[in-house]
């Protein structure tokens, strides 16, 4: 019988979220709660299993780690995308990489949560309302005949964009290689460079892939262009964005505030600033935590390993 573990499931949710009993009698399957950064307890715990289920990057998948787990054959990760695995390294010890679709509806949502936290000032008028606080402490900022600016006009920035005019806000869009003909289709303006996006923004949402052109694309001077009253929104990739140029920049009120869901280090230690500057607006990476998504990847995930032992894989990556 195959032996499969399920990896980082903080919510206990995986078993609740697809019909397993399909794999009974073929599937033996083990569910780890509990996140582990450490490879050589990550080598003592996964050595056993020929099959491995992840979320996302909550856990990497290195070369190094790999090389040591000699009865693993299948990696399935949620999502047809994964930095964290190392596919070239997977590929020469042969062990079969699969994936599962995946919904652009909720990190939008998400986005859009942050969005108006940030700008009514929830946090902490929720925090004065239940602690007997001063009735009416801000002032919030109005969507309306504002400026979101989109960094990625893909699945996710697209939606974001067709919101953003429902609330009537302008919008204008720019990655390195968008062209104005795409920017037409969405009803958007194309910026004429990341400057120009971020100067002219009062929101920017960050709906890039992490790439090497892309990663530290928000880096201190990136910062300094935004105006002092804006906000940055980042539910994509945690390296997208200098992380210590954001701290100086919240730290020192260059910018009013920042809406995030993804982080350099997760779970996020306890003592770091991020968790203690009052511009911050964070969640613990929930963008595709959802039920829409959930059933989709367990459901997909009993698939790939029923297509694996058919010897027939599918969604390969």
């Amino acid at each position: 019988m195959m032996r499969c573990a399920i990896l980082d499931d903080y919510q206990h949710a995986a078993l609740a979220m697809a019909d397993w009993t399909r794999l009974e009698g073929r599937v033996a399957i083990t569910v780890f709660h509990d996140h582990v950064g450490d490879e050589e307890a990550l080598v003592e715990r996964l050595s056993p299993f020929e099959a491995i289920v992840i979320m996302r990057e909550r856990t990497p998948f290195p070369a190094s780690l790999l090389a040591r787990l000699p009865e693993l054959e299948l990696l399935i990760t949620s999502g047809m995308r994964n930095a964290a695995v190392d596919l070239e390294a997977a590929r020469a010890r042969g062990i079969t990489v699969c994936g599962t679709d995946s919904h652009p509806a909720p990190p939008t949502e998400l986005a859009w949560a942050l969005i108006l936290g940030l700008a009514r000032h929830l946090p902490a008028e929720h925090h004065h309302f239940t602690t007997g606080g001063p009735w009416q402490s801000t002032v919030g900022m109005t969507l309306a005949g504002r400026t979101l600016g989109l960094l990625g006009l893909g699945r996710i920035g697209t939606r974001m964009a067709i919101i953003a005019q429902a609330f009537g806000m302008n919008v204008l869009a720019w990655s390195e290689h968008l062209t104005a003909a795409r920017c037409d289709e969405v009803g958007v303006r194309l910026a004429e460079s990341k400057r120009a996006l971020l100067s002219a923004s009062d929101i920017v949402s960050i709906h890039l892939v992490l790439s090497e052109r892309t990663r530290h694309l928000i880096d201190r001077q990136a910062l300094a262009w935004m105006s002092p009253s804006a906000l940055l929104i980042n539910t994509s990739r945690a390296a997208i964005v200098d992380q210590s140029a954001l701290i100086e920049a919240l730290e020192e009120g260059r910018i009013a505030g920042a809406g995030l869901d993804v982080f350099e280090q997760e779970p996020l230690s306890l003592d770091h600033p991020l968790r203690r500057l009052p511009g911050v607006l964070a969640t613990p990476h929930l963008g595709y935590v959802s039920d829409t998504s959930y059933r989709t990847w367990f459901g997909q995930t009993v698939e790939n390993l029923e297509a694996w032992l058919a010897g027939t894989p599918i969604r390969r990556l």
